[in-house]
């Protein structure tokens, strides 16, 4: 759907420069990448987390807007089991008007189990809390007024997009049949699962919604070796964090299962570090994203990466 964006999740690692730092040059790259065709600006969620990651994308994503005028600004994946959906409904309707009708949201389940004590929420009730979850915000976001259990639910002010863009984000195919059984689109950790969500949302006779995210990120430079050096440990923070929270006992399909070698992290292809060149036929072949903080890397270097690719790349496939 979107073929460049920028993604965001301002860890801030305590080999790497300060939060305060990271967050600054965030905005700055976001107002920068808008102006120069990047469609996407891109910020995740998770909860108590030592590097600092990002626990409130509604908030990122509404700076992010204020700093832009035309990227798409998609938080994903907003971990819904973990929120009231009543207060879900009403950030996305507010963020939704600050950024004029830019905002899409990607809706997923959780894998962390530490993340669900935290919010005194079971695990177990993930599946439960999410089909509930989105329907409560579907109806709430259409204006309806109706009772949830003991309570009322009303929701002011709505937003521009109604119905406004929704996805289920995950990585397995029970992710793709709850998209299409509520009829939103989808937001796929692996590639697999497309075409059960297609062939899903069919059966029940509806066309398919839209489809965004999914595959890894590059780094552009003139010269990736001496580049991939330079990130390595940034790089490895990410991919080997990701692989520790897989193996929590309320995971499914993370995949960065098992990665915890330099070797296996760069066979996984999930951060690819190319030339110019090569990222111009990469993103001939399909999306393309950036994560130019990745496991919070210095902005100087992200910089690089960003200014290449807009002035190199993005004139030759716009």
């Amino acid at each position: 759907m979107f073929k460049t964006s920028i993604g965001f999740d301002m860890r801030a690692p305590d080999f790497g420069p300060p939060a305060s730092e990271l967050y600054a040059a965030a905005l700055d790259m976001c107002e920068y990448a808008d102006a120069h065709g990047v469609e996407q600006l891109n910020f995740q969620e998770h909860h108590g987390r030592e590097d600092g990651y990002l626990p409130t994308p509604f908030i990122m994503g509404a700076a992010a807007a204020a700093r832009s005028k035309h990227a798409a600004i998609l938080l994903g994946a907003v971990i819904l089991p973990l929120h009231d959906p009543v207060k879900v409904a009403e950030m996305i309707a507010v963020t939704d008007l600050i950024c004029g009708g830019r905002l899409h949201v990607a809706l997923g389940a959780g894998y962390i189990e530490d993340e669900f004590k935290a919010f005194r929420v079971s695990i177990h009730d993930r599946a439960r809390l999410m089909d509930e979850g989105v329907e409560i915000i579907l109806r709430a976001l259409r204006g309806e007024r109706f009772k949830d259990g003991d309570r009322e639910v009303f929701v002011t002010p709505l937003p521009g997009n109604r119905p406004p863009n929704l996805y289920i984000a995950g990585g397995v195919p029970a992710t793709a049949r709850r998209a299409a059984k509520l009829g939103v689109g989808l937001y796929p950790l692996t590639p697999e699962i497309t075409p059960i969500y297609q062939e899903e949302c069919r059966k029940l006779g509806r066309e398919p919604g839209p489809v965004v995210g999914g595959g890894g990120w590059v780094h552009v430079s003139e010269d990736p070796d001496a580049t991939w050096a330079e990130i390595w440990p940034h790089v490895a923070h990410v991919a080997r964090t990701y692989a520790a929270w897989s193996s929590d006992p309320g995971n499914t399909a993370n995949p960065f299962h098992g990665l915890d070698s330099e070797e296996s992290i760069r066979a996984a292809g999930f951060y690819k570090v190319v030339t110019p060149d090569e990222c111009v036929t990469l993103a001939k072949q399909g999306s393309v994203g950036l994560a130019p903080l990745m496991g919070g890397l210095s902005p100087k270097v992200g910089w690089k990466n960003l200014e290449l690719y807009c002035t190199k790349v993005l004139p030759q496939i716009s």
